[in-house]
């Protein structure tokens, strides 16, 4: 810490270092960001644009909405690694719904909204379960959700068989692509009305302004975060991944509270399984994105959460998932290979551990 002081102008007190440190260390991920965006503005072509700005939300949309379930988990003091096969199962099962319910000639909004309402509450029961076994049967989370994850994975590959789910309804597609605006310099701005442009050079030059999907989820971002931060429901999260003991002698049911949790979790990924089902417009098994999960711990762990529990938001979440797709976007545009991308989002996860380990009063002191 005194070598750190030292970075400081002379002269200044040491309750002002400690309180510039404090802000540092809390807002480091947010330095970073800010940091990757002014580099690449500079070296990578074309980075620096609405159109680039926009396929990097539409990119991280999947990540965000499961490392968003796995803050909750995090902060009680718990680990998920099986939200990545939970949403390649409800993409499956959805698209499966969607697929034979259009094909029997029911309206393709019918189609939509039972594979979209029976895939989410599908996608819960796996959180259900990892709840159950971790609270009830004192299995230890990764075990437990190691576990769901082989089950979510096998259950998958045994429905599609390996293959795509094609043949959705057409208006899923529709859906998965829309943007809440569009600016044409020949037809002008249009909200939501996608305008009807026949040559090439207009098509090319068409402005898609903020994707759909990422309003809705800013929506439910909004929701979950007020959950988190300002109910009784947050409070005790908090209060489980501070110190399981100290909640049982307050009064918290704490087995119950983490199974919603869990369920929290598991609802999130199967809202990631249905975004994939709308932007594909099929049913994939994520064999190729088993890695998903990793991402998502790593993103919570670098928007300021703890694994030890207890620490963490949503906001700080949506900060480490932005910084893991500003970093892939940008060496991609670089032309660096992808391996680099790996070893630069591993160099920053020690990075945020490391900070939360030796300097957990610089982070977390008001």
């Amino acid at each position: 810490m005194r070598v750190l002081g030292n970075f400081f102008p002379f002269g200044m007190s040491r309750t002002k270092k400690r309180k510039a440190l404090s802000c540092i260390g809390r807002n480091w991920a947010l330095l970073f960001l800010i940091l990757m965006l002014m580099v690449f503005s500079i070296l990578g072509k074309n980075f620096f644009g609405l159109r680039n700005f926009s396929n990097i939300l539409l990119a991280v949309t999947t990540l965000l909405l499961l490392a968003s379930g796995e803050t909750f988990v995090i902060i009680s003091g718990g680990i998920d690694l099986s939200i990545g096969f939970i949403m390649g199962f409800v993409c499956v099962t959805s698209a499966i719904i969607m697929r034979d319910l259009h094909a029997a000639g029911f309206p393709q909004a019918i189609s939509i909204l039972a594979g979209s309402s029976i895939g989410i509450l599908l996608g819960l029961i796996p959180g259900f379960v990892n709840g159950v076994l971790i609270t009830k049967l004192r299995v230890p989370p990764f075990i437990a959700t190691l576990g769901m994850w082989g089950i979510a994975n096998g259950l998958a590959w045994r429905l599609c068989e390996g293959f795509p789910i094609a043949f959705l309804p057409s208006k899923a597609r529709d859906i998965g692509m829309a943007y809440i605006a569009y600016y044409s310099p020949k037809k002008g701005f249009s909200l939501f009305d996608r305008p009807v442009l026949t040559e090439r050079a207009d098509i090319w030059n068409l402005m898609k302004i903020i994707p759909l999907p990422v309003l809705l989820i800013a929506i439910l971002l909004v929701i979950f975060a007020f959950i988190l931060s300002r109910t009784k429901f947050g409070q005790h999260t908090y209060a489980i991944g501070g110190k399981v003991d100290a909640a049982i002698r307050a009064g918290i049911n704490v087995p119950w509270h983490l199974i919603k949790v869990y369920v929290i979790s598991s609802f999130f990924a199967a809202c990631a399984g249905l975004l994939l089902v709308f932007t594909l417009n099929m049913g994939v098994h994520t064999q190729y994105t088993s890695s998903y999960e990793l991402f998502a711990i790593a993103a919570v762990v670098i928007g300021g959460a703890s694994l030890m529990g207890g620490k963490g938001s949503i906001w700080g979440t949506v900060i480490g998932v932005l910084l893991i797709g500003t970093l892939n976007n940008g060496l991609m545009m670089m032309g660096l290979p992808i391996f680099y991308r790996y070893i630069a989002i591993g160099c920053i996860l020690i990075v945020a551990v490391l900070i939360d380990q030796l300097f957990p009063e610089l982070v977390y002191e008001e």
